[in-house]
């Protein structure tokens, strides 16, 4: 008797093969984007963050970028929740997420973070640090609130990265991404708006994107050759939806080729809609432009699986689940390689379970109360 087996649908096709990122071999092309989500007191991530990211892997997830978490400098963050990348007790409890996401067959990333002059100064965990960024401004024509970056700070905020790349390879993460992206401080280096220095750190793209390419050499030279290091940009900023980094194809490349050179591996490019296209004249959206230009594996992201407003998402408002079928022609088109899932696999821990074995029936809608726990 022969006993046929059911094709596998176009999405399984698509979406379960392998990729490489370096020396990882990373199972499929479906990763977790990061979010932040604040349930690690004390910047402790702890046994509920451990079956958060478990579960995800178990579910099909292939790579696993971690929450933001806070590198080994007083000025980077403003939440004692916020899990930090430094510290026996802090890494003791990201071995152990290591540890079970690997059991369950995912592989996993932390994101490494420092947020600049988004911080409010008096916030934990360290209340007396002062707010700093290249030009102690939080955004384009802001009063100057906090402080502008000596080369002593720039220096401090390198090694801090540099540390917490070599802390994630030493206790097995499979890479590391840098938070390049949304206003933050190495983002508020790269964007025009926020960074009005005069010195070598300052002025044309290039100039803007020295300290961001030092960050990767720094982070490279840390860790092992084959360890994956990840770039995390955007056009987009927290403190401006309408921020360009680039106006053209040419203006990106000269952000991202030092970066590449430096010894990025792979770009996650994010966008708040990843099917809107990026320059005029052509149906390219930001990861595939990166692509085209860089040559390197490039991840997209945004609202995916989901069609509602990106910002009423996160202050109370769901969104209808959306289609793949564009996503997934631009992956077999290899406009890029790998995609990033937010808020619907916030909501849905078995979503890419679900879309791997063609039940698209069965994904839920987000609600933004799923913010309000690690299910």
């Amino acid at each position: 008797m022969t006993v046929t087996t059911p094709a596998a649908s176009r999405a399984a096709q698509i979406l379960s093969r392998p990729i490489v990122l370096n020396g990882l071999t990373v199972p499929n092309r479906i990763v977790m984007a990061p979010m932040t989500r604040m349930f690690s007191p004390e910047g402790v991530p702890g046994e509920d963050v451990v079956s958060y990211y478990a579960r995800r892997a178990a579910a099909g997830v292939g790579l696993i970028i971690t929450e933001g978490t806070y590198v080994g400098h007083d000025s980077a963050g403003q939440s004692d929740r916020v899990p930090r990348f430094h510290g026996e007790e802090q890494l003791a409890g990201w071995a152990k997420v290591v540890e079970a996401v690997h059991a369950a067959g995912g592989t996993i990333m932390p994101q490494l973070w420092h947020i600049g002059m988004v911080r409010r100064q008096g916030e934990p965990p360290f209340a007396d640090a002062p707010a700093m960024g290249p030009s102690g401004i939080h955004k384009a024509g802001a009063e100057a609130k906090g402080k502008a970056m000596t080369q002593d700070d720039l220096d401090d905020v390198i090694d801090a990265f540099a540390e917490a790349a070599a802390a994630a390879e030493r206790i097995g993460m499979d890479g590391v991404e840098i938070h390049g992206a949304h206003g933050y401080l190495v983002d508020q280096f790269l964007w025009e708006g926020t960074n009005q220095r005069t010195d070598a750190y300052g002025g044309d793209p290039v100039a803007r994107t020295k300290f961001a390419a030092e960050i990767v050499a720094a982070v490279r030279a840390a860790v092992s050759p084959d360890f994956p290091v990840l770039f995390r940009f955007s056009q987009w900023k927290q403190q401006d939806y309408t921020a360009r980094l680039a106006e053209t194809p040419e203006e990106l490349e000269a952000i991202l080729a030092p970066l590449a050179a430096a010894g990025v591996d792979a770009f996650h490019a994010s966008t708040r809609r990843y099917w809107l296209p990026e320059f005029e004249g052509s149906d390219l959206n930001l990861a595939g432009w990166t692509k085209k230009i860089t040559g390197k594996p490039v991840i997209t992201v945004g609202s995916v699986g989901l069609d509602g407003d990106f910002v009423k998402a996160f202050t109370g408002e769901g969104s209808p689940v959306k289609g793949i079928d564009d996503l997934l022609d631009g992956l077999e088109d290899e406009q890029y390689d790998m995609v990033a899932v937010g808020r619907a696999l916030l909501q849905d821990p078995e979503w890419a379970a679900k879309v791997l074995a063609d039940r698209f029936d069965e994904l839920k809608p987000y609600d933004a109360a799923a913010l309000q726990s690690l299910s």
